[in-house]
């Protein structure tokens, strides 16, 4: 059976050129749904990577108890003195979150940026920032240190550069990079400040620390629980960052699966119509195998490689275009729990593709076994008649 199998698929594939119009109809079909589904998400991991990169195991978040993001949250200086003196935090950065509007260069429109607030240890606090044009803010001076995402999606950030900001003039010293994580995408100034700009003497938003033990965040929440004057929680980054990407990511995957999901049936419609037409033209050759003691399964087997092997092409040729065309690409979208834009890269992975690879197949499976169960079940004499 598996020499059967092996000389009708040979001789199929040897003769899908001569069907060149219904193969790559099969072919671009598939393609088209691999495309899509993969850059779509690669949008979403993208995004989800930007927030996720930006966070440290040894690093956290203290903020108002009952609080889920940082411009919900609100901490007196005094709580942030008290909190810094806490057993297990190494160092901290008292930080104000304010929102920036300020015009895209893709639309000249007006956009939320985030703008932050730090003390100098800041950078200490996040080791993996570095200068890349310019140099730091001047404490007590009207100066932006503008991260280097943010700089390229709006106007008016470059270095030397003067924003009015609550009608004073500021000026862009500097951009900074942190390994294309979401932190990419704010404007960063001198605590002190900031809050006296902003009206916001007093307070900050949140605390970001650096951890002894990131095994000591609970706990440092016990100790914050039994201490009268803090009204505040500590959380590890990665599980603010995820909680802000959970959302935003589900409904970019859902709507990548919608849109790939329609586009499937166009897909599998195709496939069946070619597989159909394919089988209908060679009526009198497999006919002519089964007369000649070819078995059901070799031709079933044979018609069901050749969508296969059809739809594995789409799916690498789908493949090759998202990845050429996408990786990397640089977008920008609302981060809704922060209510500021994240600027991101899109992320063709190899997951993304080994996903695409097996919708393609999934859809070739599909749209050849109705064609190859008709091919098998043909009576042999109506077939050789090419009825």
């Amino acid at each position: 059976m598996l020499k059967q199998i092996f000389a009708i698929t040979l001789m199929n594939l040897r003769n899908v050129n001569s069907r060149r119009g219904a193969s790559s109809v099969i072919v671009v079909g598939i393609a088209g749904v691999v495309a899509v589904l993969v850059g779509l998400l690669s949008m979403a991991a993208g995004f989800s990577a930007a927030l996720k990169d930006s966070s440290r195991p040894d690093r956290a978040i203290v903020m108002r108890a009952g609080s889920s993001d940082e411009l919900d949250s609100w901490l007196t200086n005094d709580e942030m003195n008290i909190a810094k003196q806490l057993p297990g935090i190494v160092q901290a950065s008292g930080e104000l979150y304010v929102a920036l509007d300020l015009p895209k260069r893709a639309t000249n429109r007006m956009a939320t940026v985030v703008g932050r607030g730090v003390e100098a240890e800041a950078f200490a606090v996040r080791p993996e920032l570095h200068i890349v044009a310019g140099r730091t803010f001047t404490p007590g001076h009207n100066e932006m240190l503008v991260g280097a995402a943010a700089a390229r999606e709006y106007i008016g950030l470059e270095v030397g550069d003067r924003v009015e900001l609550r009608d004073q003039p500021w000026t862009v010293v500097g951009h900074f990079e942190t390994d294309g994580s979401a932190t990419e995408s704010e404007v960063w100034m001198d605590l002190a400040t900031a809050q006296a700009v902003f009206r916001r003497s007093g307070a900050v938003n949140s605390i970001r620390v650096q951890l002894h033990d990131p095994g000591e965040i609970s706990g440092i929440n016990a100790q914050i629980a039994n201490d009268p004057r803090l009204r505040a929680a500590v959380i590890s980054e990665s599980d603010f960052y995820g909680g802000q990407s959970k959302a935003q990511t589900a409904l970019i995957e859902t709507f990548a699966y919608l849109v790939a999901a329609i586009m499937a049936i166009g897909a599998v419609i195709a496939a069946l119509n070619s597989m159909y037409a394919a089988v209908s033209a060679r009526t009198v050759e497999i006919a002519t195998l089964r007369a000649l003691g070819f078995g059901n399964a070799p031709v079933v087997a044979s018609v069901m490689i050749e969508a296969l092997a059809l739809a594995l092409l789409g799916g690498v040729l789908g493949g090759v275009l998202v990845y050429l065309a996408f990786d990397g690409y640089s977008a920008s979208t609302l981060n809704n729990t922060a209510h500021a834009q994240v600027a991101f890269g899109f992320r063709v992975t190899p997951q993304l593709l080994q996903l695409g690879i097996g919708w393609a197949l999934a859809l070739g499976f599909i749209g050849g076994l109705l064609p190859a169960l008709r091919a098998a079940r043909m009576p042999i004499t109506t077939a050789l008649r090419g009825e």
